[in-house]
């Protein structure tokens, strides 16, 4: 029976896989959704090419530095080309799996520098980043590096991932410049509306599907998994309820493409904490998450004036972040297969301790990376595309062709 359970729960994992790579259509949609028709095609090659350039260099680097043998004290594994020279005892599960997580990380900083980055540019930060600045910091939680050894817990991503994508977009969106338009002489921003709302709308709903993968391809029973989905289930939905109860009293009318964001905001929130928390733990959670990503956009466009065309920002880094260090508040023994407790539930200060200290190291490594990796690029190859290439579109100018060719829009 035993040996059953373990074939049952090696397929789900996999099958688990095939939920978060189906993500990347969510992220596209969404993408291109909350964006202008004349940036579609080029919106939607990102998405593709994330993964495909990812896929090549994760197999050859990254993957050996994620989950490869400790090396320096627990800060990288050892990189292996076992993948190729022992094709018969390769561990292609874990593989797979952490390769379409990898892509995650990489596709959401498309959305924040979206239809004024070059293409080219895309497609060398994106390799960054799937080759070096995730496998590192990944190693550390999930491949027995230094923060797993200290009892950081991180268990789909908050951290290692969103807060992670999210971080590498601010400073990307902060370092290309906003669109044209988007701010007047005093400061002030303008609204610069998506084409297609009902397609945002879909990536949102096919990315809360793929997070019961994301989230639950790694429990190892029945009642970790029926767990997880709960956790997953509650904390997005009372993250939407409160966004639209928020907006609706702000500013008159609830709101859209808020709502759609803090279904996504909840999900972030939950992702570290979604095998630890109870109901209330994901209800709590999930309140703070659906205020959070309102308060994230709103500091972005008034505040720090960055540009974040998708709210990827407020959504990935400040409920990366906010997720992560729930844990040390929310995480209770009762949750099947736990042992940790927050600081609400008997814990002490202990996990929160723990948690925050792996948000600001790994918060480090993400930032100096990959203001290095920014800075390198706009001084090589430029990252911002020119001011009329901006106003005609990417797609003519970066791809050569009309998403839309069939119908008329505006610029």
């Amino acid at each position: 029976m035993e040996e059953m359970l373990k074939e049952i729960f090696g397929i789900w994992y996999l099958i688990g896989a095939a939920f978060v790579f189906f993500m990347q259509a969510g992220f596209a949609m969404v993408e291109t959704g909350f964006t202008r028709a004349k940036n579609a095609g080029n919106i939607i090659m990102k998405n593709l090419m994330d993964f495909c350039i990812g896929t090549v260099v994760f197999m050859f680097l990254g993957f050996g530095l994620l989950l490869g043998e400790d090396a320096l004290g627990g800060f990288i594994g050892i990189p292996t080309l076992g993948i190729i020279t022992d094709y018969a005892n390769f561990d292609w599960s874990n593989f797979v799996f952490n390769l379409v997580f990898c892509a995650t990380t990489a596709t959401i900083v498309s959305g924040a520098m979206a239809e004024r980055t070059k293409f080219l540019s895309y497609c060398v930060y994106s390799a960054v980043i799937s080759l070096v600045v995730y496998p590192i910091e990944a190693h550390w939680i999930w491949g027995g590096g230094w923060l797993a050894a200290r009892g950081f817990h991180d268990f789909a991503g908050s951290c290692a991932i969103h807060m992670v994508g999210g971080t590498s977009a601010l400073i990307g969106a902060a370092l290309v410049g906003p669109r044209i338009g988007k701010y007047n002489a005093d400061g002030t921003p303008n609204a610069i509306p998506g084409h297609n709302i009902v397609i945002g709308a879909l990536g949102c709903f096919i990315l809360w599907f793929g997070w019961y993968g994301f989230n639950g391809a790694a429990a190892t029973s029945g009642p970790q998994l029926a767990s997880i989905f709960a956790t997953t289930t509650i904390a997005p939905a009372v993250a939407t309820v409160a966004c639209m109860i928020f907006t609706w009293i702000k500013y008159g009318k609830p709101d859209v493409s808020m709502c759609l964001n803090a279904s996504l905001a909840g999900l972030v929130a939950i992702t570290a904490g979604c095998d630890v928390t109870d109901a209330l733990g994901a209800f709590i959670i999930g309140i703070v998450a659906g205020l959070l990503v309102v308060f994230g956009v709103w500091f972005c466009d008034y505040v720090i004036r960055v540009d974040d065309p998708v709210g990827a920002v407020a959504v990935h880094c400040c409920n990366g972040i906010w997720g992560t260090i729930a844990v040390g508040l929310f995480a209770t023994p009762a949750a099947p297969g736990n042992e940790i407790a927050g600081l609400f539930y008997g814990g002490g200060f202990t996990q929160l301790g723990l948690q925050l200290m792996g948000v600001i190291m790994v918060l480090a490594w993400t930032v100096i990376t990959m203001f290095i990796v920014f800075k390198v690029i706009d001084k090589t190859l430029g990252l911002r595309v020119t001011d009329q290439e901006q106003i005609d579109g990417l797609d003519v100018h970066e791809h050569g062709i009309d998403a839309y060719a069939s119908f008329r829009y505006s610029k």
